[in-house]
Formats: C-alpha cells, structure tokens, sequence
C-alpha cells in the first residue's frame, strides 16, 4: 500500500474498495456468513495434516543487511509496521508481511514484536480475523471493523512458518485459529467454477454488491495455499490454487490481456463496476505469488512479461486495460524486482546485479515487494541470484 508518485496510493485504492463495496451493507445486521459460534482448537491427532509443498521460508533472507535497512525503516520499537507512502499508517498486510519477512531472515525476537503488536491492535473483532487498517492519527485507531482476506491469510502463513521454524506451538494454534475463520467466512467453496476467495467478510457478495461476488486476484497467496493444509487440513488449498489459475486465464481484458483490480464474478468475469478497470498496484502481486508458487504455464505470465519488456524497464506502468495505455507510472526500483523473478522463474534470466541489494530510500510497499521477491528468488531459483 503505497504512493508511487504524486498521485494515487494502493492504501486509497483498497480503501475506496471496502468504503464501496460497505456502503451498501450500511444498516444491515446479516453478512454473507453466518458468525463463528466456537473457537477453532489445534488440528486432532488422529488427523495428520496433509504433506504440504514447496520450500521452507525460514532462512532464505539470512543476515541479510537489506532486512537489517528495511526493519529500522518500518518496523516499530513495538512492532508496528508502518506504511511511509500514507499517512504512517498500518494494515494487516503490512504486518503479515512483516512477519513472513522476519521469519525469512530468522529474526525471532522482531517476528515476535510484530506478532504481539497485531494480536494487540488489530484483532479486535469478535472473531478470529483481524481488522484492516489502524490510523495513528484517528480515534479510534481501528474505525473500520471489516477485514482484509490477504492480510488474514499472510499472517496466517506467517505464524505457520514461524511455528515450522522455531518449534512454537502457540504460533501453529494461533495460524490454524486464523485460518479456519477465514476459510469458513470468505472462501466459498462450493462454488460452480471454483473456491472463490472473498476480499473481506462483509461488503463484496450479494445482496450488498448487485455485481457480486467481487474478487481480487491479488488476494490469491499460492505459496500460502500450498502451506496451509499444516494447521487447516480440513480445507481444500488446492482448490484455490487452480480456481486462482483459472480466473486469472478468464481476466485478460482488453488489447493488453491484463487483469483489472477488482473483478465481479456474478456471471462472466468482468471488470467491478465503480471501479477504475486498471491493472495496478495490488495486481503486480499476482505474477509475484504465480512465481513464488511454481505454478501455472509460461502463457499464465506471458501477459505481464510482454508488459515489462519494452525500453523503459526502470519503472512499472499502470494500464488501463480498455486501451492498453499507461496512465501512470511505479518509479521506485523495489517494483522492478517482480519483473526481474518472473523473468527468472520462466526464462532462468539472472536477477539484475543492482536488484540483488534493497535501497534504503523506498517507501515501504516497494521495498516490501523487492525484499519478498528475493525470498522467493533464494527460495525457489537459487541459480538466479549465482554472480
């Protein structure tokens, strides 16, 4: 959630989102799911979790000094992490990433900083999930209650690694508590066309949206999902893996082929109404999680390396995707990371020698995305980051 440039910010744009999508469910009491009536216990032993895929996330930062950079940048003596681009605020997601980086660098004792200041400040609702946004400068600091189903599922992932990594079972208890409420109240899974994955319990299904279900490709984690089966083996992650694979191939709109932000999937996928039919800041994410995971065909990528191979390779456009122009441009160097991983993943293209490091000048969302492109990098193409 940042602010590239002078105008325009991820944050507004997941805000604009949720004030949308709620502002018809004003005065409703019903959501699209009933509440949860009893908290979720640690998985029964009789009940293995299924063998999970894909590389541990512990380690792959090491001691590395562009996490050293990035934790005296954003992270707080009480484990806030703040989003510089606006307005100092803090979100779930930040501290799901926050999480999952520290763990990727074996920091223990700032993971645990992280930890206490979310559990502390943002799960106030009355279930297990966890409340988008605190404002440091309103009162209250949490003024909406809703979620956000990427910060729920990262912190989640979060809390698994970190149990996997430090032998922790009040982490594993604490993920599996997160991901059994989201699993129930915003992945439907009975579906025709899929698990589809709500972007927050309220707000975005009918009745309240008349274009709804919205989705949010960004939202699909695929490292997550091919981890979670640990502490929630009750759900189907595979499921989402192929119904994100598959919206994704359903969303190439326009001359470009790009996906938009906000997607209604009430009949045919198309771009949300109300909102702007741009690929932009949180659909960068999704070539990032495609890649991270090792899942889909070369095709699946084909539209976003087609996009970032032209001459100006310095900076990310935002697209329009009714025309295919861009109207704006990602100019901070943590975003070129994501081209430089898909260009690894599909191609063996090595990452850029001046990608390798992180600046310290970024605002956080850039420098988030380039520091979880390195992880995924050391974690799953190795032989990329070789001088």
């Amino acid at each position: 959630m940042t602010r590239p440039n002078r105008s325009g910010s991820r944050a507004a744009a997941v805000a604009a989102a949720l004030a949308l999508s709620c502002a018809a469910a004003a005065g409703q009491e019903s959501s699209p799911v009933p509440p949860a009536t009893a908290l979720p216990g640690p998985p029964r032993a009789e009940a293995p979790a299924r063998p999970a895929s894909g590389p541990l996330l512990a380690g792959a930062l090491g001691d590395d000094e562009a996490w050293r950079t990035y934790r005296a940048r954003f992270v707080t003596e009480q484990g806030r992490v703040i989003d510089t681009a606006n307005g100092m605020i803090s979100h779930s997601e930040g501290q799901g990433y926050g999480m999952l980086l520290a763990v990727a660098a074996g920091d223990r004792p700032t993971f645990e900083r992280i930890w206490g200041w979310t559990r502390a400040n943002l799960m106030v609702r009355s279930d297990e999930l966890l409340a988008w946004r605190w404002s440091p400068d309103q009162r209250p600091a949490v003024a909406d209650m809703n979620n956000a189903t990427d910060g729920d599922i990262l912190v989640a992932w979060a809390l698994l690694e970190a149990a996997e990594a430090w032998g922790e079972a009040a982490y594993r208890t604490a993920s599996r508590r997160i991901a059994v409420e989201f699993g129930r109240k915003s992945i439907l899974f009975k579906d025709p066309r899929g698990a589809l994955l709500l972007p927050a319990v309220s707000g975005f299904a009918p009745p309240t949206r008349p274009d709804g279900p919205l989705i949010n490709l960004s939202y699909w984690i695929f490292p997550a999902f091919q981890r979670l089966s640990i502490v929630a083996p009750e759900y189907d992650w595979p499921a989402l893996v192929r119904s994100g694979l598959a919206f994704l191939r359903a969303s190439r709109f326009g001359p470009s082929s790009l996906p938009t932000e906000w997607i209604s999937a009430k009949e045919e996928l198309r771009p949300a109404d109300g909102f702007p039919a741009l690929f932009s800041y949180n659909a960068i994410r999704i070539p990032l999680y495609l890649a991270w995971a090792g899942v889909g065909r070369p095709e699946d990528y084909a539209a976003f390396q087609t996009l970032w191979s032209g001459i100006d390779r310095e900076r990310l456009p935002i697209v329009d995707t009714r025309d295919g122009r861009p109207v704006e441009w990602l100019t901070e160097p943590g975003y070129t990371a994501i081209p430089a991983l898909v260009a690894c993943a599909v191609d063996n293209t090595p990452f850029p020698s001046g990608l390798k490091t992180v600046q310290g000048d970024q605002n956080y969302y850039p420098a988030t995305l380039h520091l979880l492109a390195l992880a995924a990098a050391r974690m799953r193409y190795p032989s990329c980051l070789k001088s």
